[in-house]
């Protein structure tokens, strides 16, 4: 079922003199490869009733790596095999096409869907009275999250067939393959039809090869086709809501398993609308230069992800140790938070923070110094290049909005206040004005980070563009006492 791969060059800063690659089999079997950079044709010799085939590199410089480059694939020779008939344990299948895999992958989760009679009582006693097919499925997923839990065991053919949907009800466990099976006997019950489908997940695991059938997935979900859209049920959480995938599984290409096969599908993309940060801060600065602040913060899509996992995994206590370690801020102490869900659509997370900082502005004689920029700063640049070689990568793109208002001690006026400030570029945009206003500054930062491949010529403008709201984000204003 799997063939290794050949890739020569191991590593980044690692050269390679000479590799080889060989590959016997029968000559009547239908081996297939992918070729990545490597151009040639493999040398086939026959011998007997064997073929050979063999792929060669010499004297292959080292890569050193570049920031946001391309898959590993993409850039350094390397040969993918696959097989087309194949057996694991008893079970038979072939790869040469996606229907093919796909109906391998069928025969091993087929008639494992039959539940004990107190489950499908439960489902019609939840579901019956229902009218819409969205509520019915929501309801029933919440029933599936609130009766089983995540635990991966795989013993021989385990490994990729589920264990049967009584089990999985018998003991109230089950990995991604069983529980997202148990899911779909729960919906078959229910009259709902749904795909059990095989994933590559994991976040920034986009990379996937569509015109070579292969065995590239290591999770399974579950896809629920409605009348006008599509559900997605992540089946391994007790906590993520209906419908949403996250960075896990977002976005890229997954296989629908049904009796006629597999059928390649790509999962929804959460893009600059759905992976949201809109900030908006009370804040007063006394006389010594200490802050106050009150912080609340929406956080949406995929920039609620982390966030998600912390406030369920993590004691009211080790969330406060979270907070006083990860806010960028000067000798601060957070005095009282909390975190309020929004779980229908795309979730959403309030937070809501009150802090105190020391010396958050300087005092330095008749003035003082402030940054208009609490916490809401980029965090790093690119490293200037002479040249760029790889294409720049970027697969995930969110718009952050702050605003603030400032109370400073009075009499002091303006003696240097930041101009406005717009930079547009095909990476992104960025919006930053400050205004002062008697004792009151108000600041207002927009940016927004686009997805995208963009061509190695354009390395210097992107490390242009993160200079510019590197240095945006730290200006200071500076204000004289009258």
């Amino acid at each position: 079922m799997f063939f290794p791969e050949w890739s020569p060059v191991e590593g980044l800063n690692f050269a390679v003199e000479q590799s080889k690659a060989t590959f016997v089999c029968s000559r009547d079997y239908l081996l297939r490869y992918r070729p990545f950079n490597y151009t040639a044709e493999p040398t086939i010799v026959e011998d007997g009733s064997k073929k050979n085939y063999t792929w060669e590199v010499k004297n292959l410089p080292a890569i050193e790596g570049e920031a946001n480059a391309p898959d590993w694939y993409e850039i350094t020779p390397t040969i993918l095999f696959g097989p087309s008939a194949f057996k694991v344990g008893d079970y038979e299948g072939n790869m040469s096409s996606w229907q093919d895999f796909g109906k391998f992958v069928y025969t091993l989760k087929k008639d494992r869907d039959d539940l004990p009679d107190n489950v499908k009582a439960k489902i019609h006693q939840l579901a019956d009275g229902l009218k819409d097919e969205h509520e019915k499925v929501r309801v029933l997923y919440q029933m599936m999250q609130n009766s089983t839990r995540y635990i991966s065991i795989q013993l021989g053919i385990g490994g990729w067939q589920p264990f049967d949907a009584k089990y999985v009800a018998a003991k109230g466990y089950g990995d991604c393959k069983a529980l997202s099976n148990y899911m779909y006997s729960i919906l078959k019950e229910a009259g709902i039809k749904s795909f059990y489908t095989l994933a590559k997940a994991g976040e920034g695991s986009k990379f996937f090869v569509s015109d070579f059938p292969s065995s590239q997935f290591n999770h399974v979900i579950l896809c629920v086709p409605m009348t006008k859209d599509t559900v997605w049920l992540e089946c391994t959480s007790q906590k993520i809501q209906a419908g949403y995938l996250s960075a896990f599984t977002a976005d890229r290409p997954v296989l629908l398993i049904d009796e006629n096969g597999g059928k390649l599908v790509r999962t929804p993309k959460y893009g600059i609308n759905e992976n949201v940060e809109i900030r908006k801060i009370q804040a007063s600065i006394d006389s010594v230069g200490s802050l106050t602040a009150t912080i609340n913060t929406m956080y949406g899509g995929m920039q609620q992800d982390d966030l998600f996992e912390l406030i369920h995994s993590l004691s009211k206590e080790k969330l406060m140790e979270y907070l006083k370690r990860e806010i960028e801020l000067p000798q601060y102490d957070v005095s009282k938070f909390d975190y309020t869900e929004k779980s229908e659509g795309i979730p959403s997370i309030n937070e809501n923070l009150e802090i105190n900082a020391l010396n958050y502005a300087a005092i330095t004689g008749k003035r003082i110094f402030i940054s208009p920029n609490l916490i809401t700063r980029i965090s790093g640049k690119f490293k200037p290049l002479e040249k760029r070689i790889y294409p720049i990568q970027f697969e995930y793109e969110y718009r952050d909005i702050d605003t603030a208002v400032l109370k400073i001690p009075s009499g002091y006026k303006p003696e240097s206040v930041p101009a406005d400030l717009k930079i547009e570029s095909k990476f992104g945009k960025y919006t930053a004005s400050v205004k002062v206003d008697g004792d009151k500054i108000s600041y207002y930062r927009k940016m927004e980070k686009y997805s995208g491949t963009f061509p190695a010529s354009d390395y210097n403008d992107l490390v242009k563009f993160y200079d510019q709201i590197y240095k945006a984000d730290r200006t200071k204003i500076v204000l004289v006492k009258n």
